[in-house]
């Protein structure tokens, strides 16, 4: 997809002898990751299997100086970098069978619109690393926040951040979001879709989402809502006649789960003109006793709200209905599984002292997400077993393949055990991969 090729453009480089060129190290390093390398050091011994694809395995040291050089600027020109080959990708995910990945909520497809979901997640760290503070939790590490496109569930931008930082700064939350809206090719910016959790609910991000609306892009967000006393006084004027049956993801009505417009009952001075509330009702179970307010105890009832801007989705039927809206935020909870696969590559834990080398782990763990998600886009996306599978399924199945490279006649063949359950997989995925057009 021409990843090496671009970041050589952007990454320092010389002809002097024994200079590892830095775009391959990086490329390397990330491949390091998919398979499984959770150090540098890891890194390096991986690599030391993988000499006749990338030459000779370079050493933890020059990984860790590349990482350590990840500054703004040669941060800023990887992006850009990681744009064009998005949008390269993205392309052939058109012109693959089936066409791109548009998500279905509800039974409806949203064709046409781009999905981001943001979230912030923890990484706990055992020594005293730059940077690592106590976090909301209790525990010690760092708070990093990332946007993710739901569609493809590639990780479209990361902010490191300390573990103290706030779940809801608007100025973190500002610069994720632009970076991740830079990562989207232009032609796929008309209609976005943006999804955060109860941290977005903030005066500064959501006005700023409605700033982003223009005559040629349409932009609209879901996100959670702290419930306060006069959401409570609001939603006990509700008649029981207002509720009706969520929602499932397949489109079926959910039992035992309940939602109603709120909208002009809770007044809110100060937030985005036309924004609705929908409140969402379920009998609380065990594990929430606790938790519960004294209007909740008193009513049997568990509430959650969801604030959003969408009166109507272009091309998506029903899409004003409480219920659509509904199940279309509660989607935003498989975020928590990008997050989960995002740390099965490398971010569960950052293996250096020092915040700089952590920035470009990161950066490099990013790229290994992304070269999964698009190895399993354009090549597995017919294998129901392994079109979603997590990392530490492709490891198995095929990434660690059981198999031995032999030489004959100036050939290189591969040869796969045959009683590998995967091997037929393994050899579509690479003959489709050899059939892709090279990136320009």
């Amino acid at each position: 997809v021409g990843l090496t090729r671009g970041l050589a453009g952007v990454l320092p480089s010389s002809t002097s002898a024994g200079w590892r060129e830095r775009a391959g190290v990086l490329v390397q390093l990330a491949v390091a990751i998919v398979l499984g390398a959770r150090s540098l050091l890891e890194a390096e011994q991986l690599q030391l299997h993988h000499q006749g694809l990338f030459g000779p395995a370079a050493s933890d040291s020059t990984m860790r100086r590349l990482l350590a050089g990840a500054d703004g600027k040669t941060l800023a020109k990887v992006a850009k970098v990681r744009r064009r080959v998005r949008r390269h990708v993205w392309m052939l995910l058109h012109l693959r069978p089936g066409g791109f990945p548009w998500l279905t909520v509800a039974g409806r497809r949203l064709k046409g619109w781009i999905v981001v979901d943001l979230d912030a997640t923890l990484i706990t760290s055992a020594s005293r690393k730059e940077g690592a503070a106590a976090t909301f939790k209790g525990t010690f590490g760092f708070h990093p926040l990332g946007g993710w496109c739901a569609n493809t569930g590639e990780s479209l931008a990361m902010e490191l951040r300390p573990g103290n930082a706030g779940a809801n700064t608007v100025d973190d939350h500002l610069r994720v979001l632009a970076a991740c809206l830079e990562q989207i090719p232009d032609s796929s910016k008309s209609k976005l879709l943006i999804r955060v959790d109860g941290a977005g609910a903030t005066h500064g991000l959501l006005e700023h989402l409605e700033a982003l609306n223009t005559r040629r892009r349409t932009v609209r967000f879901t996100v959670g809502w702290k419930i306060t006393p006069e959401d409570e006084a609001a939603i006990a004027k509700l008649p029981e006649s207002a509720w009706e049956t969520s929602l499932k993801q397949d489109g079926d009505l959910q039992a035992g789960y309940q939602v109603a417009e709120l909208t002009g009952l809770s007044t809110r001075d100060g937030w985005p003109e036309g924004m609705r509330l929908i409140v969402r009702r379920v009998r609380p179970s065990r594990r929430h006793t606790k938790k519960l307010t004294d209007f909740e105890k008193k009513t049997g009832w568990r509430y959650s709200i969801t604030a959003t801007n969408i009166r109507h989705m272009w091309g998506i039927a029903g899409s004003h209905q409480i219920q659509f809206l509904d199940a279309l935020h509660r989607d935003h909870a498989e975020v928590e599984d990008r997050v989960r696969t995002n740390k099965a590559m490398g971010l569960a834990n950052l293996p250096s002292q020092e915040w700089q080398v952590n920035i470009g782990w990161m950066l490099a763990c990013n790229l290994a997400a992304d070269l999964d998600a698009w190895l399993r886009l354009l090549t597995l996306h017919d294998r129901e077993d392994l079109a979603d599978a997590e990392p530490g399924t492709m490891r198995f199945r095929l990434y660690h393949l059981p198999a031995r490279l032999a030489r004959h006649a100036r050939r290189r063949y591969l040869r796969i055990e045959r009683t590998w359950p995967w091997a037929t997989a393994f050899t579509t995925s690479w003959m489709r991969l050899t059939q892709l057009p090279a990136a320009t």
